[in-house]
């Protein structure tokens, strides 16, 4: 992120993450993560960023952080993101998982659960899609049935980053069995502490995105207190809905730490030789150069436009996060592919970790909501602006050559609609 968009405070932790990344993070603990030799980076990452006040960046200094803005955390989550998925995700999670505790949890659960999570001393995870599920969240099925002073939890969730290393999970269930109940009053967000019940059953194999003990989570029979309800009763949805915000922008800013293929990219082109001159002189070289730099300058633009919205409380902040998850996980997709392509056949191999950033980068596009639900959601967004809200700005419309034949462009069994939709 550039200096010239950051107030000097949101530059320090910037300039603060980039420190911890050059001179914290080995390049064979990395190796081994990619090589699965590390379950959960606990000791070798989270402690290490607890220690440097790099965990929970936006929440309250009471509860061990620092009350800065999502600037100051999209700058340093670029920083964090060369390093690679997994450690890109066990950086925000406290961003993830904070978010409901602190906008939704009470003062006992902020005390027992977010302040030490902040401070490195638990490590926690969010647990939200099913077998079934995907991108359905209203179709959960893992139930927490009301048992008096405490819910009884079944069921399984995957592809839980931190499945295996984490305390305890943000468990969204189905609290709500009614056949007619409203979708939206049909599922509860918990706290369930790692315990009896509480299994991770496989861990996945993964293309990228190694080492943050990825895997599946069964529930059986787990005793889960009533106190640990994060906001109300079947109230789940207000929850996700607040919490998609983080989700889908610190998987934008993680994206944007492509630059360190890009990076890698143009080195290594001022270095190889071929046809008797470097390869920086091809112009079909530095056109992809010139094409992978402007993608990521748009993506940081439109990054920080998102998370300054959500600074701002933007009345349409969650279209432009949208926009912001999809753009910049896409660019960086087509940046760590051109990086490739200008490396060439060494790109492909593990001489160079561009294929790493690649495998990596790939899942960028599917979790937090692919780029078709993102699609969905920009333009439901954009539709209920335009059409349901007061038009303040000029009506184009006017400015036809025949202003008044523009109703004509409906045929006539369309125009009984229009005219319904306009009562």
């Amino acid at each position: 992120m550039y200096d010239f968009l950051l107030k000097p405070e949101e530059k320090a932790v910037r300039d603060e993450a980039r420190k911890f990344v050059r001179e914290e993070i080995s390049s064979d603990f990395l190796r081994k993560m990619d090589k699965d030799e590390i379950v959960y980076p606990r000791e070798e990452f989270v402690e290490k960023l607890a220690a440097r006040n790099l965990r929970g960046i936006r929440f309250p200094k009471k509860l061990g952080g620092r009350e800065m803005s999502w600037v100051a955390e999209v700058a340093a989550n670029e920083e964090i993101g060369c390093l690679g998925m997994a450690l890109g995700c066990a950086f925000v999670m406290p961003s993830i998982v904070g978010e409901a505790l602190n906008q939704f949890g009470t003062e006992a659960q902020k005390e027992k659960y977010l302040k030490p999570y902040i401070k490195g001393k638990l490590v926690a995870a969010e647990a939200l899609t099913e077998p079934r599920g995907g991108s359905d969240f209203f179709g959960a099925t893992t139930r927490a049935e009301l048992k008096g002073d405490h819910f009884l939890v079944n069921g399984q969730k995957r592809f839980v980053v931190g499945a295996d290393g984490s305390d305890f999970f943000l468990v969204y269930c189905k609290t709500n069995f009614d056949e007619k109940a409203d979708k939206y009053n049909r599922i509860s967000l918990l706290i369930v502490d790692k315990g009896p019940g509480v299994e991770t059953e496989y861990h996945y194999g993964l293309l990228g995105c190694r080492g943050g003990g990825t895997g599946r989570l069964v529930f059986r029979n787990v005793k889960v207190p009533k106190e640990n309800l994060v906001g109300e009763l079947h109230g789940g949805a207000l929850c996700f809905n607040q919490m998609m915000i983080p989700e889908r922008l610190t998987s934008a800013s993680g994206c944007l730490g492509v630059w360190g293929a890009l990076d890698l990219a143009v080195r290594y082109s001022n270095k190889r030789a071929a046809f008797g001159k470097l390869i920086k002189k091809f112009q079909a070289v530095n056109f992809m150069v010139a094409d992978s730099i402007t993608q990521l300058d748009a993506a940081r633009a439109i990054t920080y436009m998102a998370a300054k919205s959500v600074d701002e409380d933007y009345k349409n902040k969650r279209r432009i996060v949208s926009e912001a998850k999809r753009f910049a996980t896409e660019a960086a997709w087509n940046v760590v592919n051109n990086a490739m392509q200008v490396m060439g056949g060494v790109g492909y191999t593990e001489v160079y970790p561009i294929e790493r950033a690649l495998r990596d980068i790939r899942l960028a596009l599917i979790w937090t909501g692919t780029s078709q639900i993102m699609n969905l959601m920009i333009q439901h967004e954009y539709y209920d602006e335009i059409l349901n809200q007061p038009y303040d700005r000029r009506h184009m419309e006017k400015d036809a050559m025949h202003p008044d034949e523009t109703e004509r462009c409906f045929n006539d069994d369309d125009m009984w609609k229009v005219h319904e939709t306009k009562k």
